[in-house]
């Protein structure tokens, strides 16, 4: 007789079965705005509000209303206030901020660096600081796998971006990402009671030298090569080689350059980071499928396989890192405002409405997806791909502004899950109780301690 496996069903806030009462749900805003949708947000296509916070609401569940305001009247929905209250303190003028003609100069200037042809050109450095980082690790009885992640993915971000020239230690900016995101990377109860932009936050002041800290390492990484450029020493073609190049009237300011490399090493390796080890976590839990994608693995590294040629092989690997990022997505909202009164079927869209694509529901919907809170990595198998619709997955986003590292990420998770699954082996262990917090990304709260040990 076969017995069927059960899935494995990770922790996730329960849909909430009552509306919060106007300090409770800010207090959740603040805490963890995971915890605030209710049933309708994972069951219904769109549900149109006027909170008693803020002005007008909708939130979008349905792919062709997804698909409508992010790509096709992407004209009519610009970035939303709170969202850009957020952000803009930590990356000003950087891509995921920055709008008109700011955001487009910033993009053509960074286009070159994301073509298939340099991504797969990333894929020796990428396989090279993994297996360091490998090399460097040992059996450990308890060692916190989030924290790992995001040296991992600093040590990749430094070499293929930025040539290994990134000012500062890995170890102090471990420490002041979680600062960061943990102070400033949150709404701010001002914001939700629409408070005047001269009034002081709290949260933004105590993050204020994690702040000073990022701005600083970028500063100095800016000088470290305008130096080199200055006198002549032949310097890597990479990003920062390529913003400095499109410094000038025409192009980028000093300002929007250093806006961009912030952006990039703090939010483009942070979400990466959270994704891998999301990954291991759930691999953890569900050791049926952790041994066929360590087959997998095995299988690919027996034939000396080129690392650009590893996404490509590794189809399971790849699947787990995608249900993963269906279950935590790194970015678990998208917010934009409607810049005039639009229509969506039947659905009335005023001037100024907010328009919410949470990820974070429309991945667990239970319209959408089948059994949407387990881990299934079959879902994203070569053979039932094509039954996912393009807008019920967004861990990238969509449209004009979809994330311009989307392919760069995927390519790197593979490689370094891989690295470090042929070696080790990611177990949990009875403290491994995590918490999905959303702090801009989606955080496991208390870390994700984990065994390691070799295979």
């Amino acid at each position: 007789m076969t017995v069927t496996q059960s899935p494995f069903v990770p922790p996730a806030p329960r849909p909430r079965q009552s509306p919060p009462s106007t300090l409770g749900m800010m207090r959740i805003v603040y805490n963890n705005p995971l915890e605030l949708w209710g049933e309708p947000s994972y069951n219904e296509k769109w549900i149109s509000i006027r909170p008693r916070i803020g002005g007008p609401m909708v939130i979008a569940n349905d792919p062709g209303l997804i698909r409508y305001v992010l790509v096709e009247n992407a004209k009519n929905y610009r970035m939303a206030k709170v969202r850009q209250k957020i952000l803009r303190p930590i990356l000003r003028d950087g891509l995921l901020t920055a709008e008109g003609e700011v955001w487009k100069r910033s993009r053509k200037a960074m286009a070159p660096v994301f073509t298939p042809r340099n991504i797969d050109g990333f894929a020796e450095a990428m396989h090279k600081r993994s297996v360091e980082f490998a090399d460097r690790y040992s059996v450990l009885e308890r060692s916190d796998i989030s924290r790992d992640m995001t040296m991992l993915t600093y040590d990749i971000l430094a070499e293929t971006l930025f040539s290994g020239e990134i000012s500062g230690e890995p170890g102090s900016f471990a420490h002041q990402v979680d600062r960061l995101f943990e102070t400033m990377g949150r709404v701010d109860p001002m914001d939700l009671l629409g408070a005047p932009d001269w009034l002081p936050r709290f949260t933004r002041i105590r993050g204020k030298k994690s702040l000073e800290f990022f701005r600083k390492i970028v500063a100095d990484t800016i000088e470290l090569r305008k130096g080199r450029i200055a006198r002549g020493d032949d310097v890597p073609n990479d990003f920062l080689t390529l913003l400095l190049k499109a410094e000038g009237p025409d192009g980028l300011s000093r300002a929007e350059i250093e806006d961009n490399i912030i952006t990039f090493i703090g939010a483009g390796h942070e979400t990466t980071a959270r994704a891998l080890g999301w990954t291991l976590y759930c691999l953890a839990e569900a050791p049926w499928e952790r041994e066929k994608i360590e087959a997998e693995i095995d299988a690919a590294m027996a034939r000396s396989l080129p690392p650009q040629d590893w996404l490509a092989a590794m189809p399971l690997t790849r699947a787990a890192f995608e249900e993963t990022m269906r279950l935590y997505p790194p970015a678990p909202s998208i917010n934009r405002e409607a810049i005039a009164a639009d229509r969506y079927e039947d659905l009335e869209i005023v001037k100024g409405a907010q328009v919410l694509v949470m990820p974070w529901t429309v991945h667990r919907h239970r319209a959408i997806w089948d059994n949407p809170e387990a881990f299934m990595p079959s879902r994203f198998h070569p053979e039932n791909r094509e039954a996912i619709d393009r807008y019920q997955y967004l861990p990238f986003g969509a449209g004009p502004r979809i994330c311009i590292g989307a392919a760069f990420a995927m390519q790197e998770a593979v490689i370094a899950l891989a690295v470090l699954m042929a070696r080790y082996r990611f177990d949990t262990l009875p403290e491994t109780k995590p918490w999905p917090v959303q702090k801009l990304t989606t955080q496991p709260q208390g870390g994700l301690p984990m065994k390691v040990t070799r295979r």
